[in-house]
């Protein structure tokens, strides 16, 4: 496989990135007083400004070459033409087509995927407006008042993530819910907050074998049992997004009521599939098609537009300079909006489940840094948090700030205290402040030199900490798709260019497999586990846990 830190591009971006760190962006600035016009990129109702990083003409131009270098066109056109780009699980990687307009042949291996994907979507929404209507019953007669979604991973977040975002266009008699967690408490305090005879429960679970899905979804099933009394009413109160019928069919669920999508939709980029099932029922089939609309827009200017003025090919290049060649190894993403709060929990899994690779798709060692590690929390919250790390810690911190321009139905004057902190932000980590800076403001401020001189180091700020800011012209259904698909594209450019296969999560599977054995060895009536079979501190954690568990039941 081509080693990407061997390419004439990387090899330059290296000598070039000395010449860089040797500057400071507001030099940058004051050589081209238009750098901020000059370093933009906008499309479908979003503009991105770059001009905050480390980066001249040139260090760009090399980065757009490394692409060329990498293959980017081609792995575009593969993933667009249904090729089974996911190579370790021989997969297409089709989640573009779920967003395919209405009559759009899409066709991969004589089947056209389009008419499959919008077959399934007139089923959804045809349930949605049933529900939405009233007319869709629970066992007493009663029209449905709450949807609870059972899921976890991509069957989680991208449908949480959208109804918290356009929270203000969820239908006015209906409450979301969104149970992933199996501790019992996450499950535990939603029912409580739920009637049995008005509540909905989806159930998403591609094989409907995820345990954590499965065990959430069977006390579901129990409590509304121990309500209604009747295995009739299963059919009634839950539905499921699956491609297992048997499984779904021995649960209880009415496979009338399934929801099916295909082996080539990966759960962290499912939401546009039946997996987004809660988007439709909250927000309707108009909206939900809008989201949809917003993404293929996106999806047409990823693929058409030259990668200079590429929104989602300038994303993921000047995150990979400033990974690989700035020392960035993380990565804020701070929206100023509250209904965006979700946003980073989202991309997390977009990302480092993509990403978070450190081998090739030939098998061989990756020898770059690959996927940073991304968090983050709405941006007001994080300037009294984490922002201080940011501004003057040892390690430098890429940012993503992201505003609203529109402020909707809010009161317009705290969406502009909320949107200048973003600006200053930027600003601030960008420009820094120095000691000659910082001492005037000080003397000015009528300190005592001795004073001034116990204050100086701390409050010098070092400045030229990379940031892009990305300005979505309102926050609606079809500007969060096309947001949510420039950072599925930005993810999938990158992974080209180290190399990885961005759609498997192999990764995730051993923690799963022990669980599962342990899970039995924590009973506190099974067997003595043997020795030797786990390491002295996993040995020591399960006996903890089975001592507890007899402890408990002695008390009771």
């Amino acid at each position: 496989m081509h080693d990407i830190l061997q390419s004439a591009a990387w090899t330059a971006l290296s000598s070039r990135r000395d010449a860089l760190l040797s500057t400071t962006l507001r030099e940058l600035f004051h050589t081209d007083p238009l750098r901020g016009r000059h370093m933009q990129a906008s499309a479908c109702g979003l503009t991105l400004d770059y001009s905050k990083n480390l980066l001249c003409a040139d260090s760009l131009g090399l980065l757009l070459k490394l692409a060329d270098e990498a293959g980017l066109q081609g792995a575009i056109a593969a993933m667009f033409t249904g090729e089974r780009i996911n190579t370790t699980e021989e997969r297409a990687v089709l989640h573009v087509a779920l967003r395919c307009p209405p009559e759009t042949r899409w066709l991969v291996d004589g089947v056209d995927v389009g008419a499959e994907v919008h077959a399934v979507r007139r089923r959804m929404a045809a349930f949605a407006a049933r529900v939405r209507a009233g007319e869709w019953r629970g066992w007493r007669g009663d029209a449905i008042t709450d949807v609870v979604n059972i899921g976890i991973g991509g069957s989680d977040l991208g449908p949480a993530m959208v109804c918290e975002a356009l929270k203000d266009e969820i239908h006015p008699g209906l409450r979301m819910h969104f149970v992933s967690n199996v501790d019992g408490v996450h499950i535990g305090d939603v029912l409580r907050r739920c009637r049995p005879e008005t509540t909905l429960f989806i159930v998403a679970s591609k094989t409907f074998t995820t345990q954590e899905t499965l065990a959430n979804a069977r006390t579901a099933r129990a409590w509304l049992l121990a309500h209604a009394g009747d295995e009739g009413a299963i059919a009634r109160h839950f539905v499921a997004v699956s491609t297992s019928a048997a499984a779904v069919r021995s649960f209880g669920i009415d496979t009338e009521n399934m929801f099916g999508f295909w082996d080539w939709v990966g759960g962290r980029f499912s939401l546009w599939s039946a997996i987004g099932l809660p988007i439709i029922l909250a927000l309707g089939a108009e909206r939900f098609d809008a989201l949809l609309a917003g993404a293929h827009a996106m999806d047409e200017h990823f693929r058409s537009t030259p990668f200079a003025t590429n929104l989602p090919v300038l994303m993921a290049l000047i995150g990979i300079w400033n990974v690989d060649f700035l020392d960035a190894p993380s990565q804020l993403i701070a929206p100023y909006h509250q209904r965006l709060h979700r946003l980073p929990a989202y991309l997390q899994q977009l990302d480092m489940e993509s990403n978070g690779k450190s081998v090739r798709h030939d098998g061989s060692p990756v020898p770059c840094r690959t996927s940073p590690i991304l968090w983050g929390e709405q941006g007001i919250n994080g300037q009294h948090a984490y922002f201080q790390l940011v501004h003057q810690g040892t390690q430098r911190v890429a940012v993503d700030f992201i505003g609203v321009l529109d402020a909707g139905r809010e009161d317009e004057r705290l969406h502009r205290i909320a949107f200048a902190n973003l600006i200053a932000q930027a600003e601030a980590l960008m420009r820094g402040r120095s000691a000659d800076e910082a001492e005037a403001e000080m003397r000015a401020a009528g300190l005592p030199e001795a004073r001034i001189r116990a204050l100086l180091p701390h409050r010098i700020f070092p400045g030229n900490r990379p940031s892009n800011t990305l300005l979505l012209e309102r926050l609606d259904a079809f500007t969060l798709g096309a947001l949510i698909a420039a950072y599925e594209h930005r993810t999938f450019v990158q992974g080209v260019i180290w190399g990885v296969n961005s759609f498997d999560q192999w990764g995730v599977e051993l923690g799963k497999q022990l669980a599962a054995r342990v899970l039995d060895e924590l009973d506190p009536q099974a067997a003595p586990v043997a020795e030797g079979v786990h390491d002295s501190s996993t040995q020591g954690l399960i006996e903890r846990y089975r001592a507890a568990q007899r402890e408990d039941s002695l008390r009771a």
